[in-house]
């Protein structure tokens, strides 16, 4: 089974398009929009808040749900390849997930407190064993754990609207926010390597937490991604073409009204569904919008970077999470302090740009990323009888 370039591509932007929200929290700006004591965003109140709100519209959770849902678009295609062969995949599967699951606790450890790959593992290692099942209780588990994520998310987000429309609530989350951002001050910026390394570990569960309650909603996005694979939403076809316009057309029709309620004053209604909601709809956008374009310039440039960041994603977003940390962190050129949102532009583009000539230059010379050579190799490591 040959490589799916448009996946390849869609891989690639999505590895960039997570550093673009990533960025806010290494430069330790994240949550710069705040609320205003009316209600909403308060976006217009300087050019620092309304860059960052329209950071939130663009990639908040859409390029996260982005990259999910091709996780899962991945695990199908994998598991499509060994029933051509009529070869065994679940065992190795699950073996390769652990091992991912070591990966992203190392990385979690040492580089970066928001990392995404424990999750993946966990959720793919649920998402196989689901795949066995038969293409109905697929279905099934599907809509059932979508619907009442959807529940769960839409209950969250009116019942925190609605609390902060009190004033006291308000002036709580403020002091709230204030002082998780004191910590994280104190720990990223005038703390140590080592300072920093010894807070994650001993807040494990605390940083975790997000990681853990989000298994549910990324099973949604992996299935999301199984379908689309099944349904030759990927197929370089004029049919193919088709339905990946129709995900251009809805994705970006109802996506686009429900993420801009972030500028509207019924913002706070939006805070937790903006990222875990409304979102993976802008995702699937996203994915017919790169499709329109691959399509027209399939040759250009653009498209072949974000095909070589694609082709090397693993060792490309744990290589990003290390260069955010040395530019922003203290024991590194320390630029978090400065709180400039200019900045993190800048280091987001600078950033991309190294992500692609790394990614250039390495598969010049190897076929696969060094983070994927390591993986996949151990991954299909046969144990010797004794």
């Amino acid at each position: 089974m040959k490589r799916i370039r448009l996946l390849d591509v869609l891989r690639g932007l999505a590895i960039i398009g997570t550093l673009g929200i990533n960025i806010w929290i290494f430069s330790l700006m994240d949550g710069l929009g705040g609320f205003s004591e009316n209600g909403g965003l308060v976006y217009l109140e300087s050019m620092d808040t309304f860059i960052y709100t329209f950071f939130i519209f663009l990639f908040n959770g859409k390029f996260l749900g982005l990259l999910t849902i091709l996780f899962g678009a991945g695990l199908e295609l994998k598991r499509q390849k060994n029933l051509e062969v009529d070869r065994k995949w679940l065992g190795v599967y699950v073996w390769s997930c652990v091992l991912l699951f070591i990966d992203g606790l190392l990385h979690f450890l040492f580089v970066f407190e928001a990392d995404i790959l424990m999750s993946y593992a966990l959720t793919a290692i649920v998402v196989a064993v689901i795949l066995e099942k038969g293409s109905n209780i697929v279905k099934w588990i599907g809509w059932i754990l979508g619907i009442l994520h959807g529940l769960v998310i839409l209950v969250i987000s009116l019942g925190f609207g609605l609390l902060l429309r009190f004033e006291e609530a308000q002036e709580m989350m403020t002091r709230v926010v204030q002082r998780m951002s004191n910590e994280t001050t104190d720990i990223f910026l005038y703390g140590g390597y080592w300072d920093q390394v010894a807070y994650r570990i001993s807040h494990f569960f605390e940083l975790r937490m997000e990681a853990i309650t989000i298994i549910p909603f990324n099973i949604c996005l992996f299935l999301i991604g199984v379908w689309l694979v099944r349904s030759g939403y990927f197929a370089q076809t004029d049919h193919g073409r088709k339905k990946r316009m129709k995900l251009l057309k809805w994705g970006m029709g109802i996506g686009i009204p429900l993420n801009g309620i972030i500028f509207t004053p019924l913002a706070e209604f939006n805070v937790v569904a903006d990222r875990y909601l409304f979102a993976p709809i802008m995702s699937l956008g996203y994915i017919g919008l790169v499709s329109y374009l691959f399509d027209k310039y399939s040759t250009s440039l653009m498209i072949h970077a974000l095909e070589k960041v694609g082709r090397v994603a693993l060792s490309c977003y744990i290589l990003q999470n290390v260069l955010a940390s040395v530019i922003f962190y203290g024991w590194g050129f320390g630029l978090g302090a400065y709180n400039n949102v200019w900045i993190v532009i800048a280091a987001w583009l600078f950033i991309s740009v190294l992500l692609i000539l790394f990614s250039f230059i390495w598969l010049r010379f190897y076929r696969q990323g060094p983070f994927e050579y390591i993986w996949r190799s151990t991954a299909n490591f046969k144990f010797k009888k004794s």
